[in-house]
């Protein structure tokens, strides 16, 4: 099965060319709360989105679903709607599937639950150390229709140096096989664009089809919309990227690679990368 391939944008001009394409979807990021304090210093996507531009993204999409990253479980603070708001008006703004980043405990994906009241699909980050340790209670949940592993944050929560730690060390894979026993679509972490990456996309590509991931998010690296400013340009990068990253996908799919040596590769590559942010 195709990769379900995801990518962040609130602008409607970039949001045709990514459809165009063949993104599946398109998301717009209202996540702030927290984000700074834990990813300050660090060369992260940092959005700040709003519900309006929810409306604009889904008066420009005609094929591709609009997903909608809310913030954490948070209750109503000063120019700040509460959860409840937030969904509903992610809603209300034709938001297909809603995504709960940075829950800790089975109580907040419940509440998360709860009030999406399967008006749209739930699709929950996991992406700290305390929701991994409790992901067996996560998912008894009734209404998570898929999940997604946050690398980045998960490994900051643990520690480490390189998000792709948790790929090596059987951390990712882990999780996704106690997702999949529930029958649950999963994904994980971004990708670069082929031939780009610390590790290559073409190695991590490989592994969502060695671990059965059906979700992958284009990373800022596979084109940041801020730097290549050229509408042209952004529409050339995704037609080439998106059909350079279904070839690959065409021959995982047919077993012309063989997964568990990549895997293999993939643990001394992120070895090798390790040693170097050390020296």
């Amino acid at each position: 099965m195709a990769l379900k391939l995801m990518y962040i944008t609130n602008r409607p001009d970039v949001a045709s060319i990514v459809e165009a394409a063949g993104v599946d979807r398109v998301f717009v990021d209202l996540e702030y709360i927290g984000k700074a304090a834990r990813q300050g210093g660090m060369d992260t996507v940092q959005n700040r989105h709003t519900l309006d531009d929810v409306a604009a993204i889904a008066d420009t999409l005609t094929t591709a679903e609009l997903m909608v990253r809310l913030n954490p479980v948070h209750d109503a603070m000063p120019d700040v709607p509460s959860t409840k708001e937030e969904i509903d008006g992610a809603i209300a703004g034709g938001a297909q599937v809603l995504m709960l980043p940075y829950f800790k405990t089975a109580d907040e994906v419940r509440t998360f639950v709860e009030l999406v009241d399967g008006r749209v699909k739930t699709f929950p980050l996991l992406e700290t150390p305390e929701a991994a340790a409790v992901l067996p209670e996560i998912l008894t949940i009734d209404g998570i229709d898929e999940m997604h592993i946050g690398i980045n944050d998960m490994s900051l929560g643990m520690g480490r140096r390189f998000m792709f730690e948790l790929l090596a060390d059987g951390t990712v894979e882990s999780l996704c096989r106690q997702i999949g026993a529930r029958g649950i679509p999963y994904g994980f972490g971004g990708i670069a664009k082929l031939g780009g990456g610390m590790l290559p996309a073409e190695m991590v590509i490989r592994e969502h089809y060695r671990l059965g991931s059906t979700r992958a998010i284009l990373s800022r690296s596979f084109c940041n919309t801020e730097q290549v400013t050229d509408l042209d340009e952004v529409k050339r990068i995704f037609q080439d990227g998106v059909r350079a990253i279904r070839s690959l996908e065409a021959d995982c799919a047919a077993d012309a690679f063989d997964l568990e040596a990549n895997h293999r590769d993939v643990v001394c590559a992120v070895a090798r990368i390790v040693e170097g942010l050390h020296a």
